[in-house]
């Protein structure tokens, strides 16, 4: 079992890097993270949306075609913690692998949305790509710390 994360963009910059670095070392398993950097579309609008998406899609197929998906979309459902540290530990209990996916620019397409089991909003506020990935690894540290009831997150 293992949590990967797919985002389109480029590399990690160092200020996200460092914050990242900062969970990752805390993270266990099964909440231990990876992660894929898909390239950026060289098109605009659609055609970058959909050329990601395949991008994305492509990592989804063989030995990942069973993996829980998650996608981040500000369009999506937002959830309180603990919510979702129920929602990672269900497929994590499955022994199902789990892949957070965070779009490019252009967001994805309708293929991204309707392969994912749970679309999720960080926030109704549209949040640069880099931050994302700072907040998406602290909520993950946040859902181990709930799963394994130590006293990091209050209510």
């Amino acid at each position: 079992m293992a949590l990967r994360a797919l985002a389109v963009g480029r590399k990690h910059e160092s200020w996200v890097a460092e914050g990242i670095a900062r969970y990752e070392k805390r993270l266990k398993k099964p909440f231990d993270l990876s992660w894929q950097l898909i390239p950026h579309s060289a098109r605009e609008g659609d055609a970058a949306r959909d050329e990601e998406s395949a991008r994305l899609l492509e990592r989804l197929t063989g030995k990942n075609a069973s993996d829980y998906v998650i996608l981040l979309d500000e369009r999506g459902k937002a959830v309180d913690s603990p919510t979702l540290a129920a929602r990672l530990q269900q497929p994590l209990d499955s022994s199902r692998n789990i892949t957070l996916i965070i779009g490019g620019a252009y967001g994805v397409n309708a293929e991204v949305h309707q392969r994912a089991d749970f679309v999720w909003s960080l926030s109704p506020l549209v949040f640069p790509h880099q931050l994302v990935r700072l907040i998406l690894a602290e909520q993950l540290y946040r859902s181990q710390e709930i799963a394994g009831r130590r006293p990091y997150h209050h209510e």
